[in-house]
C-alpha cells in the first residue's frame, strides 16, 4: 500500500485510450453536418446499453431515424472500434504495479464494445481486473457501480484511487468514499504524475 492507496481504477476513453479525432469526426462521413445532432440523440438512447442491453439494435434504429444508408455494422466499426491505446498506458500500469498497487479498468461500455476491448486490446492481461458497466448492470457515476468495484477488490473506499476524465464520474466516486481525480489525456502525463503523487507519496 502506497500512501494509504492499495488500488487504482482507471477510466478507458480519455484516460487509457482515445478515439482519434473524436466521435463526431468518426461519424461525419456517414452523417455530415448532422453528426453532432446524432451524437446528442444517441446519448439519450445508449444508457440502457451501458447497463447491458445490446447496442447494435439501438444504433440501427437511430441510423434509420436519421435516414443513413450505411449499416449499423459499418458505422459501429468506423467509430466505436476505432480505438487507439495511449502510448503512456502500458508504462503507467507497469509503474503503478511495480509500487505494489492493483491496477484496474473502470469504464462505461456497451456489450459489443466491451467484448471488442477484451478481444482486441488485451486489457484482460494488462489490468488486474476490468469493471465494464454493461457486465455489472450499473454505470458510473451511480454509487452501485463503485460499491461493486469495492466489493470485488475487498478494499475500503479510502484505499482506492479513481481517475476519470468526467467530472460527474469523479464526483460520484468521491460521494462513494473513493479518492478520485479528473484527468484527460490532453492534460499531459506530467499533470497525471502530480495527481498520483498527491495520493501515493
Amino acid at each position: 500500500m502506497t500512501g494509504g492507496v492499495a488500488h487504482v481504477l482507471l477510466d478507458a476513453d480519455g484516460v487509457v485510450q482515445d478515439l482519434p479525432g473524436g466521435w463526431q469526426a468518426a461519424l461525419r462521413p456517414f452523417l455530415g453536418d448532422r453528426a453532432e445532432d446524432f451524437v446528442a440523440a444517441l446519448a439519450m438512447d445508449e444508457q440502457a446499453s451501458l447497463r447491458g442491453v445490446p447496442f447494435l439494435p439501438v444504433l440501427t434504429r437511430i441510423l434509420a431515424d436519421f435516414e443513413v444508408a450505411a449499416t449499423a455494422g459499418e458505422v459501429y466499426a468506423a467509430a466505436w472500434e476505432r480505438i487507439a491505446v495511449a502510448p503512456s498506458t502500458v508504462p503507467l500500469v507497469e509503474s503503478l504495479r511495480a509500487r505494489g498497487l492493483g491496477v484496474h479498468l473502470a469504464t462505461n461500455q456497451n456489450p459489443e464494445r466491451a467484448a471488442y476491448m477484451r478481444r482486441e486490446l488485451g486489457y484482460d492481461e494488462l489490468f488486474d481486473s476490468c469493471f465494464y458497466s454493461c457486465e455489472i448492470g450499473v454505470a458510473k457515476p451511480e454509487a452501485a457501480y463503485f460499491e461493486h468495484a469495492l466489493a470485488a477488490l475487498a478494499a475500503p473506499a479510502a484505499a482506492v484511487l479513481f481517475v476519470d476524465d468526467s467530472g460527474r464520474n469523479v464526483d460520484g466516486a468521491r460521494a462513494a468514499g473513493l479518492r478520485a481525480e479528473r484527468w484527460h489525456l490532453s492534460d499531459g502525463e506530467a499533470a497525471l504524475a502530480d495527481l498520483l503523487a498527491a495520493h501515493l507519496s
